[in-house]
């Protein structure tokens, strides 16, 4: 079994994930990086939201991956129908070669981390 602290493991593991995958467009990669930069702030003000942060692949200046944390499937549908977000996905769409969103929720007790 597989141990974590307490208090991370227990945040991290109850409510719904969002993995979501994206290249961006040769020539793009910066653009696409400013566009997920300033979803942070009001996304992180989304009552919802329990965590939201953008990364970019050290290797491959085009890869990013962004990791959402909702209290529950409801947060991310009222992320999904914010203002900032529909405003962020038009923009980023013409931007981007690949946006992969996967949803996931824990199937382990966070107890018995």
């Amino acid at each position: 079994m597989t141990h974590y602290p307490e208090a991370s493991a227990a945040n991290l593991n109850d409510g719904f994930v969002v993995a979501i995958n994206i290249v961006a467009k040769k020539g793009e990669a910066d653009a696409v990086a400013d566009i997920l930069e300033r979803l942070i702030a009001p996304t992180m003000a989304e009552e919802g939201v329990k965590f939201f942060m953008p990364y970019r692949s050290p290797t491959d200046p085009n890869a990013f991956f962004v990791y959402e944390l909702y209290r529950d499937e409801a947060g991310w549908d009222a992320h999904n129908d914010s203002d900032h977000f529909q405003s962020a996905v038009e923009e980023l769409l013409p931007k981007v070669e690949v946006r992969e969103r996967v949803p996931f929720v824990p199937y382990v007790d966070s107890g018995q981390l």
